[in-house]
């Protein structure tokens, strides 16, 4: 096995790993307050990296953390996890996690308007192609249009924010220190959403904290399975499999909730991931012309 393979291999279990944490999540939402959910997560995940920055002998605090950059894109991951972590509670997760396939596309489109990528007519009519698929789950307008999706999108938005800003750090801030910042963030950030929705706060059983604890721990693979896998191999070829979360969102969602998606947020799936690969190719293969 190469390693792009490797690559793919690994980005496959991390999508899986993140798949089963919003089905986790959205189990919990029926017992928690989603902001008490993402405190708690972000807690949970704080202390996790913490000490995960210890035993590697790393500093936990860095003087990094008060660089605008990392404070803008701290904004943007909780923006985008309360959001997106809402609209789970709200929606079938199929539909949250169809909505969250166009991150890559809205990422593709800020790196243009925003940090001088050039995007030729081809990338520009896949953007565009893919946000069409994205109409066509959320269907505004229509009979079957649920405002929760406005929740998943913005919570789509924050996510590619934070992908965009982080494309500018300095390579000195670690992606473990990056991680610190965000899940600690999401503690004020959940108790200030609880506080302002009015919900009062649920006291864990012991089954729940240990959900919450399989759901860090799940979160933690994911994350340290996609930083190994985009080490590996083509990174274009690697990324595309980033769309395989889809996937398992169907078969989780399906499984777990009885979830049956129709016809139409099918369509717009397809489209979405078919508009995604697309750019992520088109985009290795002009780099790949441009080196040569």
């Amino acid at each position: 096995m190469n390693d792009t393979l490797r690559g793919a291999a690994l980005m496959v279990g991390s999508m899986a790993c993140f798949a089963v944490e919003d089905g986790l999540i959205k189990g919990l939402s029926g017992a928690f307050p989603p902001a008490q959910i993402i405190w708690m997560l972000g807690l949970g995940g704080a202390l996790a990296f913490a000490l995960w920055l210890v035993l590697s002998r790393q500093r936990v605090w860095s003087a990094h953390y008060l660089r605008p950059q990392v404070l803008l894109r701290t904004g943007f991951e909780v923006l985008g996890t309360c959001c997106f972590v809402s609209s789970l509670a709200l929606l079938p997760l199929a539909l949250a996690s169809a909505i969250i396939q166009a991150t890559p596309l809205v990422v593709a489109m800020g790196a243009a308007l925003f940090l001088g990528a050039t995007v030729g007519w081809r990338r520009w009519l896949a953007i565009l192609v893919g946000f069409a698929g994205v109409l066509i789950i959320i269907r505004p307008g229509g009979a079957g249009f649920d405002p929760a999706t406005l929740l998943a999108v913005a919570g789509m938005l924050g996510l590619a924010g934070r992908d965009l800003v982080t494309r500018t750090m300095p390579g000195a801030v670690s992606g473990a220190r990056l991680s610190l910042h965000a899940f600690a963030a999401l503690v004020p950030g959940g108790l200030l959403l609880q506080w302002a929705l009015g919900a009062p706060p649920v006291m864990p059983d012991a089954g729940q904290f240990g959900l919450l604890a399989v759901c860090v721990c799940i979160g933690m693979a994911g994350y340290l399975t996609i930083v190994a896998a985009t080490r590996l191999g083509d990174i274009s070829v690697v990324s595309s499999f980033r769309y395989s979360r889809m996937l398992f969102a169907l078969v989780v969602g399906g499984i777990a909730f009885g979830e049956r998606p129709d016809i139409a947020t099918i369509l717009g799936v397809i489209i979405v991931i078919g508009s995604g690969v697309f750019t992520l190719l088109r985009e290795a293969r002009l780099r790949t012309a441009s080196q040569a």
